[in-house]
């Protein structure tokens, strides 16, 4: 079993936890910044010549080259999807570290594929591929990653902690716009090829770090492993396996998994619609990452570079430049999400970012509508205003509130939902993108406007605040919402925060305990008759 903490305990395990987990999420952003650099790069284009536009290119080959650029950037997509789905149907049995491990290595070898392209017909051929086989690595990671962090987190520092996961991918554009850059002026293919192999140093980091550090305890209960369980409690907290705060939390993570996994959990359970709610959940928490991707983030991200050069008609060196401006402000405006993530809450910071990035874009059309060189500056000022507000808002949001917001017995499948929805929305977004800002420049603005401004009411009326409450608590909320017969961001707002007694009781009295008598009265001890593990006794 994979409990080894590397001689880690209390904090410094959770710092090398959120660390590995960071860097991780890193690779998704230096892939976002790498590729807005790359797709129109002097030595890239001329390794594959295909992607080359000519000097004065006819409608057709401009939408044909559009196209084709945004197929070899939006590749990378379908193959995170597909190690996202793979993840919804083998993470739990797999478990969170050895798929993090995997997604690692297999990121390691399309890296190495892509950077090994050869030859003009069949080098972007393989320079795909190994993008696609890159993207099963990384999707395998984002789909798990938070899952992981999440539960190896307590309730009042779990939203900080994963929001770093979110705010790195900031970091990442931001590393890869300015080696893009400066690289630009070497007149050799290692231009593109130094900057797609640097992925191999951070997927490097993300494999150590799987390695040396354990699965989350609640994993560990769910698959009937209780000595180890109390083992990771312990080093999380940095007590002993036996000590009474390690037993009092093993016992209620024990007692909610046996309430939550007392039925046969089947693909059924995310269709569940009674009083746990599973699939209004997983809906929640996917569509927290459709907005992400259809407000525009990665429009913005992705071709930035291009937007700079062919929509507000910028020397390409000079779109470079603003290119890296554009991501250092995009890592700097993540901070504030480090103070507010907890103190304002998951679905205030939802709200101010859509509104935010609604009126940006706003901004950016109205100016593109009669393109002067005066508007385009404006438009480059709301383009800016929008990276701004979805930095410390949408970006680490939708990574944190899968997790959170799914139960415990469809949380891995609820996450890894969550995640596919982003990689084929990203996907849509990373393929049109092109061919909308080409065919106009002011309308693919207006489009994203209008998306986050949708987005206002609908957070106001589904999402549910889930800022420092226990994972469990969310399942009383829903319960409650149902048989209230009230929205569930309602009963939210008014149901205090609950200590592990009253998470119980109320438990017990919405009906949600399956289990008679419960689990956290069989024994003071934690042990259990029903497994033949046991936890440490206490001496």
């Amino acid at each position: 079993m994979w409990t080894t903490t590397s001689g880690f305990t209390g904090r410094m395990l959770q710092a090398a936890i959120t660390f590995t987990a960071v860097m991780g999420f890193s690779l998704f952003g230096y892939n976002q910044g790498m590729m807005s650099g790359l797709i129109a790069g002097d030595e890239f284009t001329k390794s594959f010549g295909t992607l080359a536009m000519p000097d004065e290119p006819s409608d057709e080959v401009y939408r044909h080259i559009n196209v084709l650029r945004g197929g070899v950037t939006a590749c990378y997509e379908i193959g995170c999807f597909f190690g996202a789905l793979f993840s919804m149907f083998y993470g739990e049995r797999i478990g969170r570290t050895r798929l993090i491990f995997m997604g690692a290595m297999i990121l390691i070898v399309g890296a190495v594929i892509s950077t090994a392209s050869f030859g003009p017909q069949w080098g972007l051929g393989q320079f795909i591929v190994g993008r696609v086989v890159s993207g099963v690595g990384n999707g395998l990671n984002t789909a798990t990653i938070p899952v992981w962090q999440s539960e190896c987190s307590s309730a009042h520092n779990r939203g900080l902690l994963v929001c770093f996961e979110g705010a790195v991918i900031a970091v990442g554009t931001f590393i890869a716009y300015w080696v893009v850059f400066g690289l630009s002026y070497v007149e050799q293919s290692v231009q593109w090829r130094f900057p797609v192999a640097l992925q191999v140093l951070f997927a490097l980091i993300v494999a150590v770090g799987a390695l040396m550090l354990p699965d989350t305890p609640r994993w560990f209960v769910m698959r009937g492993h209780h000595k180890e369980a109390c083992e990771v409690l312990g080093r999380l907290k940095n007590e002993a396996p036996d000590s009474d705060a390690v037993l009092t939390e093993f016992n209620f993570m024990k007692a909610d998994v046996e309430l939550t996994m007392s039925s046969q959990v089947s693909w059924k359970t995310i269709f569940t619609f009674g009083k746990t709610q599973e699939f209004q959940r997983l809906m929640v928490g996917c569509s927290g990452q459709f907005f992400q991707q259809f407000t525009g983030c990665n429009a913005a991200i992705y071709y930035s570079t291009l937007l700079f050069e062919q929509n507000l008609g910028l020397e390409h060196r000079l779109a470079l430049i603003m290119g890296g401006v554009f991501a250092t402000v995009y890592a700097i405006a993540t901070i504030p999400s480090f103070f507010m993530i907890e103190k304002v809450g998951r679905r205030k910071l939802y709200l101010i970012g859509f509104l935010g990035q609604g009126l940006s874009f706003v901004i950016t059309f109205a100016c593109l509508i009669n393109p002067t060189e005066a508007n385009s500056k404006g438009a480059i000022v709301g383009i800016f205003l929008f990276i701004t507000f979805f930095a410390f808002t949408i970006l680490p949001l939708p990574w944190i509130y899968p997790p959170e917001i799914n139960p415990l017995r469809t949380r891995t499948a609820g996450a890894a939902a969550a995640t596919c929805t982003n990689w084929i929305c990203n996907f849509a977004v990373v393929m049109f993108t092109p061919l909308f800002a080409a065919t106009s420049g002011w309308g693919v603005y207006l489009f994203f406007a209008l998306i986050n401004l949708i987005g206002v009411p609908f957070g106001w009326f589904f999402f549910v605040e889930t800022a420092g409450r226990e994972l469990e608590e969310i399942d009383i909320i829903y319960a409650k919402a149902h048989v209230e017969g009230r929205l569930p961001f309602r009963v939210a707002n008014d149901m205090p925060k609950l200590s592990l007694e009253e998470i119980t009781r109320q438990t017990r009295e919405l009906g949600l305990d399956t289990n008679s008598p419960s689990a956290l009265d069989q024994n003071e001890s934690g042990l259990s008759s029903d497994n033949d593990q046991s936890v440490p006794e206490k001496q």
